[in-house]
């Protein structure tokens, strides 16, 4: 039985890490094409690859739900096709057995996936657009749209550039008063985080009092923030490209500055849940090898493996900005399809077995 196990677990999981492969490197030829229209002196191709590679483990788990739905089907599809399957389950191996025998490379490649997510993509991801941004600088009084905007009570910020080891380049603030009149406006060429504290550099202050506009130049100044190096590295990154402890502290720092927080609690259950969507979608693969799809080619498995991928996914991408709209929790967003696809596809097992 160790033998068949792992002879099983063998076939499905090379098929999911396949598929996975194929995906993976279908979206980075789709970004390197899109990442051409950038290109310019200061941001070359081989700058621009390097933006791709680099943003390639944030991809894995996202695309790991679909690739162990077209993987599994793919696997079991070929053991059904050589009629080992049939041979399996004649052999008097249950139906329940052999779900397990799919899920535990599914369960094990989705561990590595989360792993991935947690302590490497969020990293490299930074790393990515923060070197992106440094070659796409242009002029430095110019509002850079490559840069990030931030709130912290009546102030708002602007960044051109956050890298990872607490540097910013690019600073613009601006003050308003309770009336919403502008106060202060500044602009620092660049700061740094030492000794608990940030540093701005080569600065530019205008104050509008009493119609006039006052402007001096400060060689540096101490920047009085709530802001850190591990805040910014949350901030400078999508939600989906943050770990899951990242979307955690920064969905109760937003809610904190009393700011909306609902796209980074919608990110914090789709990937706290993404390993059920994964293992759900793997029971709708053995759900259809077992039944409809039990005596079909290949490729009509794969197109039946990718439609029901691409209907789940738009799903949780309707529900996900239906919840911020209509204020339903964002858990509901991502579990719903989940819900509906592990009562389908366990339907669909019972009316096989």
């Amino acid at each position: 039985m160790k033998k068949l196990n792992r002879y099983v677990s063998q076939i499905v999981g090379s098929a999911i890490l396949m598929v996975l492969v194929v995906i993976l490197g279908l979206d980075a030829i789709a970004s390197i094409i899109d990442e051409m229209e950038n290109i310019e002196a200061g941001y070359t191709f081989w700058a621009a690859l390097k933006f791709v590679l680099y943003s390639v483990p944030g991809d894995v788990y996202e695309f790991l739900p679909f690739a162990a739905l077209v993987g599994s089907l793919a696997g079991l599809g070929a053991l059904a096709n050589n009629s080992e399957l049939v041979v399996i389950r004649s052999a008097g191996v249950s139906t329940g057995r052999i779900l397990w025998m799919v899920m535990r490379p599914a369960l094990v490649i989705t561990a590595l996936g989360f792993l991935i997510s947690e302590y490497v993509a969020p990293h490299t991801e930074s790393i990515a657009k923060s070197e992106r941004g440094i070659a796409l600088r242009g002029d430095a009084n110019v509002v850079s749209r490559e840069g990030l905007w931030h709130r912290e009570g009546n102030h708002y910020m602007h960044f051109d550039v956050v890298q990872p080891n607490g540097v910013l380049y690019g600073i613009k603030i601006y003050q308003y008063g309770d009336n919403r009149e502008l106060l202060v406006a500044t602009q620092a060429e660049r700061a740094i985080y030492q000794q608990g504290q940030w540093l701005l550099e080569d600065i530019d202050e205008s104050r509008f009092v009493d119609g006039r506009v006052q402007t001096q130049h400060l060689p540096f100044r101490v920047w009085q923030t709530e802001l850190s190096p591990q805040l910014l590295s949350i901030l400078v990154l999508d939600p989906l490209d943050l770990s899951v402890r990242g979307l955690w502290d920064y969905s109760h720092y937003l809610e904190q500055q009393g700011l909306n927080n609902g796209s980074y609690l919608l990110a914090f259950w789709k990937k706290v849940l993404q390993p059920l969507s994964t293992l759900t979608l793997v029971l709708v693969a053995i759900s259809f090898i077992f039944g409809p799809l039990r005596e079909v080619t290949m490729g009509f498995r794969v197109f039946v493996g990718v439609l029901v991928g691409i209907v789940f996914r738009t799903t949780q991408d309707m529900l996900g900005p239906a919840s911020l709209v209509y204020g339903f929790e964002p858990v509901y967003a991502s579990g719903i399809p989940i819900v509906v696809c592990a009562l389908f596809g366990v339907l669909l097992l019972r009316r096989a077995a």
